[in-house]
Order: structure tokens, then sequence, then C-alpha cells
């Protein structure tokens, strides 16, 4: 019986290592797989941080109007079966392995690719999209791996949207140093004649925006300067705003994800779905209502604890010094009152410090811990020294085994709040759950 580990072990047995970015291989594979990803039209998702919610979002309104939706996200937190969801199902490890066989032999008959062998995300992309082509979907929601212009999924032929969430710095090391670099890298996937929508958070970048999509043709929407959101409440069972534009209103908007971020992401999606009423007509305000509030991201501020139950246990993917410092924000909006633990982890290729400083404004107590089995993982007496220089009023305390560092964080705080790696958080989820059913 066929299982993902057969499928991931197919996939890295013929991919070339590490990250790689470039459209040679990936253009050259798809081609000669019939190129499915023009089967469908599609939204581009790209960004730093917050673009997975927004992929959620904009999914299941999809899925909720009735359109047969697939949903690519990566990296997955548990299985690589969460990679592509098609109405919210995963696919079986069989399907999976029939489109990577599919992959292998194009790699290995062809003279340029053996030589030259597409990455493990290039794989499971090609993979992805000719599953998107077998189930014949109205939509595919589509967020990028890293970057924009060279990653893989930027050889899509319909975006009908690209949506830009929240740019900062990560994996300056290939999409450049500063922010201005790494968001050009982003603004590359805008398509001519398609409408192109950028939360605009960081205001230095909206002229940036604004000359890609004049050069490319795109027609460009900024969120922060042309929605108008309002009357915002964010609290512990989810996010309710007021969204309006001069041609399109929605009335205290409600989401179920956490933190204020996610105000960000929604009306982010929000704004693709406003621009996409006329080429999806049953994009109906009560569709996109009802999706927006039943959309899940696991992983992203996730309540792993029942109601009611003490301490809250909560799990967040945050990895980058942006992303842990919204996290802490909404934390502290969220549980400012409640004593709270942080229980870390991180990889050793990331701004681990910068990350664990954000945290130090909001927890008395840090508990240092591991991935296990993970070669890119920190090692404990690494994150112990680098916290160790800051000040904790409960102390930092180092833990190898993380389920260890929870359950001791469990003992004396009000909320435990993981954090650090989105491999620490798949790790760790499954276990967790075994623990509190």
């Amino acid at each position: 019986m066929t299982s993902f580990d057969d499928f991931e072990a197919l996939i890295t047995k013929c991919a070339s290592p590490g990250i790689r970015p470039g459209l040679e291989r990936i253009e050259r594979l798809l081609s000669i797989l019939g190129n499915p990803q023009n089967n469908y039209p599609a939204v581009h998702v790209v960004g730093t941080n917050g673009k997975g919610s927004t992929c959620a979002f904009l999914a299941s309104v999809f899925q909720t109007a009735g359109y047969k939706t697939a949903l690519y996200t990566s990296p997955h937190l548990e299985s690589p079966a969460e990679r592509l969801a098609i109405d919210g199902r995963f696919l079986e490890p069989e399907r999976w392995m029939i489109c990577a066989e599919k992959a292998v032999s194009a790699v290995v008959e062809d003279d340029m690719l053996r030589g030259d062998p597409p990455s493990y995300f290039e794989l499971i992309t090609a993979a992805a999209f000719l599953l998107a082509a077998e189930e014949d979907v109205d939509v595919a929601v589509i967020e990028a791996g890293m970057g924009g212009r060279l990653d893989a999924t930027n050889l899509l032929s319909k975006v009908v949207c690209t949506a830009v969430a929240s740019i900062s710095m990560d994996h300056a090391e290939f999409l450049g140093s500063t922010v201005q670099a790494i968001a050009g890298e982003k603004f590359a996937v805008v398509r001519n004649g398609a409408p192109a929508c950028y939360l605009g958070d960081n205001e230095s970048l909206l002229s940036i925006f604004e000359r890609f999509c004049c050069d490319a043709g795109a027609i460009p929407f900024i969120v922060s300067r042309d929605a108008k959101i309002d009357s915002v409440s964010v609290t512990a069972d989810g996010c309710e705003f007021d969204y309006s534009t001069p041609g399109f209103e929605m009335k205290r908007v409600k989401t179920r994800l956490l933190g204020r971020y996610q105000v960000s992401n929604a009306t982010l999606a929000l704004s693709v779905l406003s621009l996409l009423t006329e080429k999806f007509d049953r994009l109906t305000e009560d569709a996109i209502r009802a999706g927006l509030f039943n959309a899940r991201w696991p992983g992203r501020l996730e309540v792993m604890s029942r109601s009611g139950e003490k301490p809250v246990l909560v799990l967040d993917g945050g990895h980058n010094p942006d992303g842990v410092a919204k996290l802490a924000e909404s934390a502290a909006e969220l549980w400012g009152g409640k004593k709270i633990g942080v229980v870390y982890a991180a990889m050793k290729d990331k701004d681990y410090p910068a990350c664990i400083r954000s945290i130090n404004k909001l927890a008395p107590e840090f508990y240092a811990t591991t991935v296990p089995d993970v070669a890119r993982a920190l090692s404990v007496p690494e994150i112990t020294a680098v916290a160790s220089e800051m000040q904790w009023r409960g102390g930092v305390k180092p833990f190898e085994n993380p389920l260890a560092a929870i359950a001791e964080a469990s003992k004396n705080n009000d909320v435990v709040l993981v954090c650090g790696s989105l491999y620490f958080i798949g790790w760790l989820r499954s276990r967790v759950a075994r623990v509190n059913a």
C-alpha cells in the first residue's frame, strides 16, 4: 500500500538538493507533462507573512460559492497531503504517487533535466499542478513558495488576480538584502491585464508596486489606500471589521482566525474577491461572508486546548522577525492580562535573536527546546545562550524534549505559546492533539 513516505522517498531521490530559484527546470518539466497549470484560472498569492492565511480565506470563499477549488500551499505541517486540497479535501497518497512517477519519468528521460534535476519543491509543484488539472477544478488558489519571480509557481498562465501579502525580511540570501529588493522579487509576478492587490502595509514599497504594475500592464489595487477598514474588533473568538471601497461594501465581516494581523489577511482576500465578482458571478455577499468566517489555517495562533481548559495552549509557526513581532502583539492583545510562558525552537538560518527579542517583551518565562531529527534546527544550548542575554523574570529553562518543555510551562502559566518554526509546529501538532484527546 502506497504511503506518503513512499511518495517523499521517490521525490527526494530524484530531486536536486536545497533551494534553487529559477524557472528553466520547472518550465521544461511542465512542458513535458503537457503544461497542466494552464488548465484552470488561478489566484497567485505571494508575500513574506500572511500569504497562507490569505490563501485559506480565498479558497474557503470560492468553495462556499460553489466553485470546485484547488488550494496549493507550502510548506506542510505534518504530511505532504496538506499541500493540495480540493474543496478542502486532501488526496490519497496513491494519487500523489502516480503524478510523482510521471514527473520523475520526465526527468529521467530528458537529457537536460537528467543533468540538472528539479528541486523537491519544483517536483512537488509539478505533481500538484497535475492533480489540480486531473480534478478539473474551476479555480486554483496558489501560494508561492519563496519570492515570486523565480518561484516554480510563477508559470501559471491564467492568473486572474495577483495578491501580495505583507513583505518583510526573510530568505535574504536568495531574494536580496533589503526589503525593497525582496519586494521587487514578489511584485514581479503581476500579470498583464489582471488586477494585482497589495496589502500596502509598508508605505515605502507602494511606488515600487505601482511601477511594476505599470511596466507589466497590471491593474493595481492597494488595500491600505483604496479600501477603508473600520470598527475593528479582535477577541479570543476571532476578528470582526467593516470593509468598503467606492464600489463594494460589507459590514461586520467576521473570521474565526485569531490575531489582529488576520484582519489584514482577510481584507487582502476580500479585496481580491471584490475585484473578481464579475468573472465569478457566484461570489455573492453571503458566500464571501460565510467563506471568510469558516476559513481555517492550522498552526497560526491555533488554540489546541479545549474550551475552558487551563492553561490555554497556542501553536504558531511564526519564524521571521516580522511574523514573530506580529505574533507577540496579537498574543499581548488577546491574553495580555494572563501569565504567558513561551516554548521556542527555531531553524539555524533564521534571525532568531530578533525573534526572541520580540517574545521577550511578551512573556516572563522562556523555555528553550529544539525540533527532533531536523538537521537545520538550532540546538538547545544555542537558543539558551541567546535568550540568556535578555532579562526574563522566570529565567530561561532548557529542554531537549519539546513535550517536556510544554508540560513544565503548563504548570506555571495561564497561556503557553509554542512558536519559532513551522517545522516545530508540524512536529508538535499531532503529538499535542493526541495528548489532549
